[in-house]
């Protein structure tokens, strides 16, 4: 095989797919493949929520970026992604945590994305399923959950109809400036390679580092009507990491079928995606300590992911610093859903001499990179 693309992408997640619809819309011929199927991979195992995440202020800047794309895709393809506008409730235990929801609050509002201050009476009145006592919560309503793996599949099938080409089940096993080569040995040739395969990525580039991040989610029966909004506790990328490397804090969310979706946790130095039980108890027991009911719900399922990580906790978006027919759509952690647009649409504006519309030289991959001497 020796197909000729002006772009070849790697990798058929929710990145993958979002950057080769966005690069033939664009006016490339794209080739997208995968090792498996669109969306079957890192893509199925995650939570798929649409959140304004605030950690930084590169993080905010490129999660409402993101979300303002979501909404152009959402209107102009309704009924693909499952999508469920349930909104998000930071929920706080204490008057510390209170705090901290208002200050995320004045940042949000700040950047006309609207978040309400909830009173703890205005809470148990709200969403009566969480535990009474709560201090209050800050609400944010544009935050919403899809099904991601139905998206990553919808855009392989939009490539195809508009003339780019989808290769399943193809594993890379290596490449150069102006090819991969397959594991069967075959060769595809394309003008420039995007490399969105998360945390496979350093078995492709071992300069940039990307490791496996893993997490656990389970997930209820369906119980119509019982959970209204995502809640997520205020600890949500702010608990301290275990001795054993476990950090946990409770994101549930209520899906379209009735069922309930229950995270989250990290852990970093695990080999494979195989049940931790341990971990899988330290999530739900996090889960059932806002959202007592649980303890009555059933779980239908459980499993684990690993996320793709980075060390400064940024993903990488740009260009190869040494190979500028290379380019890098990786380690977006628990983000990829949120900043999949946002993402694509830097990749492809810097492809086209475009400056992006957020500050994109913060992900450059050159970062982990040393300068060529």
């Amino acid at each position: 095989m020796s197909l000729h693309s002006d772009v070849l992408v790697v990798g058929a997640g929710i990145i993958g797919t979002a950057c080769a619809w966005t690069l033939q819309q664009e006016g490339y011929r794209v080739t997208l493949i995968d090792a498996a199927s669109a969306g079957c991979g890192v893509t199925a195992a995650g939570m798929g929520h649409l959140v304004a995440l605030d950690e930084s202020e590169q993080e905010l800047e490129l999660c409402l970026y993101s979300l303002r794309l979501w909404r152009e895709f959402l209107q102009a393809f309704p009924g693909t992604a499952e999508h469920h506008p349930c909104g998000t409730l930071w929920v706080a235990e204490n008057e510390a945590q209170l705090a901290e929801a208002h200050q995320r609050a004045a940042r949000l509002n700040a950047h006309d994305w609207q978040a309400d201050a909830i009173s703890g009476d205005q809470l148990a009145r709200l969403e009566p399923a969480l535990r009474k006592g709560l201090a209050g919560a800050v609400r944010v309503q544009q935050d919403s959950v899809i099904y991601p793996p139905a998206v990553a599949h919808f855009l392989s099938q939009q490539l195809v109809g508009a003339g780019g080409r989808y290769l399943s089940g193809r594993r890379v096993q290596s490449l150069a400036p102006d090819h991969v080569v397959l594991a069967n040995g075959e060769r595809i040739y394309a003008a420039r390679i995007v490399v969105t395969t998360g945390g496979q990525l350093s078995e492709l580039l071992p300069e940039l580092r990307v490791f496996p991040r893993k997490g656990h989610l389970a997930i209820t029966e369906r119980y119509p009507g019982s959970l209204q909004h995502q809640v997520v506790s205020m600890d949500y990328g702010q608990s301290s990491m275990r001795p054993d490397g476990l950090t946990v804090a409770a994101n549930v969310q209520p899906r379209p079928t009735g069922q309930w979706l229950i995270g989250s946790c990290r852990q970093d130095h695990q080999p494979d995606t195989s049940l931790d039980p341990e971990a899988l108890t330290a999530v739900l027991n996090a889960a059932m300590r806002l959202l007592p009911g649980l303890s009555e719900m059933r779980i239908l399922r459980a499993w684990a992911g690993m996320r793709p990580a980075t060390d400064d906790g940024h993903p990488l978006i740009g260009v190869h610093p040494h190979h500028p027919s290379i380019w890098i759509a990786a380690g977006h952690e628990g983000l990829g859903v949120t900043t999949a647009w946002a993402t694509a649409q830097i990749i492809s504006d810097q492809m086209a001499g475009r400056i992006p519309a957020v500050h994109a030289a913060h992900y450059c991959p050159s970062r982990f990179i040393q300068p060529e001497t």
